[in-house]
């Protein structure tokens, strides 16, 4: 018998395929659709910039503030933020979420569905931050650009949920990929930030789209890392100790950053404060530092270079750091990951310095600790450690640099969390128990969609029947009745088939087939346990209808099938115990394929895993 039937190779089959957990080959042609429309989406993205530059920036590079006049690159900040606040503070408060943290919520908390007019949004100011001389990054953009994209390829094609899940990560790992030319750093951020798990069903999806997005990004600019990286070595051992004490550092001024953009006395403030002050500072420091501005990959390449005197170094450590929590507390939606490398390249820059001093024979050269400090920033802003790790090995090209990397990323990540109490830049905090992207139960019933649990054998009926009218509805052999009540107001019920077949057998027998065929039987007179139910869409997640069971007031959920209001129909109902079975089903057979990989456990150790 063929595995597959024709009904399987339609829109609707594939839908139906998608609602499952192991649906590989259905994700993954998803995730090569993301990656090419993200890489396409950010190149579009450079070159808007690039365009934008051409009509003020020297040799229409988007980052050559220094070839500005002072006047002129401090009078940008100041018209950016009069053009966010007058723009996009006169929409509605929703639409002015845009960027990573958006991209989280939108997962969270929608399912990853995303509003357009955020995404349009997303463009203009993702351009106006950066050519406008803000410190601002165009990773956040173009990560949200890529990811409501991908999730808008899903909800186009009405997909479950569960699969516009890891569309979400496909467009954030695309993305990723597509700014710095680091495919693997791509994927790893998507699951270590984005998604917080890792699973085969997500990272093969995930895997496929960072690749096409880097392959997108590289056939319109070539595969050239994204900075140029010298050749160096950390040449001895007694560097180690040095490597910590610079994530000491970076730990500490991360927490700071944290703690300055998500200050809450500054959000407190009214807007025209916020967003003048903003472009004021901005426009000050950069009359004298114009390396504080834009992204700063030229400012990184400079540092790789050791061309950048201490006092631009201190000023991209000090007003960089600053100058960006700020705009970020002000309520500038930005980029902030270029940033977060420039600072954490200067602030390693300036340690290698300072260890030349103090070991003038035996300090690494500052590039090396340029690049430690890159990955050490970036894994404490974001307490991704793994994420920062793979960048940094994709961007410098050398494995031997792994080593400090660890030693300092993990301090730093350490310090940041425990010293400084920051659990990372895009986790919002939760005052009761973990995020709910951290949950296992919630993860594990988001992956699957209602229609691989519901019960399909499903009849739906008015409340008031004859007898012919009821043996009618028991041919089919339903498990569930749906009574529809005449009241709009109150919900529907369902009730067990079975218990209405006993009642009737029983009914029957005492009485003639004169008053059978004059009855009317209430549905709800019935003696059998009825439950409230409430609808929920064919595309929905478990864990959405595991939420929307919370309500003790229901018992079951039918779920709704059709687009249109006069085309809807009920597919199937869903109960809290069928998603209890679920689990512990999946579960289960979790455990036994881990014995099964590891046949020579001892029983001792079998119990062990059984009971976790």
């Amino acid at each position: 018998m063929s595995r597959f039937s024709r009904s399987d190779f339609t829109l609707e089959g594939f839908r139906r395929q998608l609602a499952n957990v192991d649906a590989l080959p259905q994700l993954c042609v998803l995730g090569l659709a993301s990656g090419v429309i993200t890489g396409a989406l950010m190149v579009g993205f450079r070159l808007l910039l690039e365009a934008g530059a051409t009509l003020y920036m020297p040799e229409g590079k988007p980052e050559a503030f220094e070839g500005l006049s002072p006047w002129l690159r401090a009078l940008l900040p100041v018209i950016a933020v009069t053009l966010v606040g007058g723009l996009l503070y006169r929409q509605k408060a929703k639409a002015r979420n845009l960027g990573v943290s958006h991209v989280i919520e939108r997962l969270t908390y929608h399912q990853g569905r995303f509003p357009l007019c955020n995404w349009l949004n997303q463009w203009w100011v993702g351009v106006v931050s950066v050519l406008g001389g803000l410190s601002a990054g165009r990773e956040g953009p173009a990560i949200h650009l890529g990811a409501a994209a991908s999730s808008g390829l899903g909800q186009q094609l009405r997909l479950p949920h569960n699969s516009l899940r890891v569309l979400v990560a496909c467009g954030t790992a695309a993305g990723i990929s597509a700014s710095f030319n680091t495919p693997i750093a791509g994927v790893i951020f998507a699951m270590e930030v984005v998604m917080m798990e890792y699973t085969l069903m997500s990272f093969m999806p995930v895997i496929l789209a960072s690749t096409m997005g880097a392959l997108v990004a590289q056939l319109a600019y070539g595969s050239a890392p994204a900075f140029s990286i010298p050749d160096v070595a950390l040449n001895s051992f007694l560097n180690l100790p040095w490597v910590v004490v610079m994530g000491l550092a970076i730990g500490l001024l991360a927490g700071l950053f944290i703690h300055v953009s998500r200050s809450v006395w500054i959000r407190h403030q009214p807007l025209w404060l916020r967003l003048g002050a903003t472009g004021v500072l901005t426009s000050a420091v950069a009359w004298f530092f114009p390396e504080v501005q834009g992204i700063g990959y030229d400012s990184v390449a400079a540092v790789l270079d050791n061309q950048l005197t201490i006092s631009v170094l201190l000023a991209l450590v000090v007003f960089k750091l600053i100058l960006t929590a700020l705009t970020v507390a002000g309520g500038v939606p930005i980029g902030i990951i270029g940033p977060v490398l420039v600072i954490g390249a200067a602030v390693g820059s300036l340690t290698g310095l300072f260890g030349g001093i103090i070991w003038p024979n035996r300090a690494a050269d500052p590039a090396i600790f340029a690049m430690l400090g890159m990955a050490a920033m970036m894994g404490a802003v974001l307490q991704a450690p793994l994420a920062a790790l793979m960048a940094l090995l994709e961007l410098t090209h050398t494995p031997n640099i792994m080593l400090p990397g660890m030693l300092a990323v993990v301090v730093a990540c350490l310090t940041s969390r425990q010293l400084t109490g920051c659990e990372g830049f895009f986790i919002s905090s939760v005052r009761y128990g973990l995020h709910p992207l951290q949950q296992p139960l919630m993860q594990a019933l988001s992956r699957v969609s209602v229609p691989a649990v519901m019960e399909r054998s499903v009849v739906r009926t008015e409340r008031m029947v004859s007898h012919a009218q009821v043996r009618k509805l028991l041919q089919t052999n339903p498990v569930w009745i749906v009574i529809e009540r005449s009241t709009r107001e109150k919900p529907v019920l369902a009730l067990k088939a079975a218990e209405l077949a006993r009642w009737l057998i029983d009914h029957e027998v005492s009485q003639t087939p004169e008053e059978i065929a004059q009855e009317k039987i209430d549905l709800l007179e019935i003696p059998g346990k009825r439950l409230e139910i409430a609808p929920i869409s064919l595309q929905a997640t478990l864990s959405e209808a595991f939420i929307t069971l919370q309500n003790d007031a229901l018992g079951a959920l039918y779920v709704v099938h059709g687009y249109r209001p006069k085309q809807r129909r009920i597919s199937g109902i869903i109960t809290r115990g069928a998603i209890e079975r679920y689990y512990q089903y999946s579960y289960s057979q979790h455990a036994q394929d881990k014995n099964a990989d590891t046949p020579n456990d001892t029983s001792d150790s079998k119990r062990e895993g059984g009971q976790r």
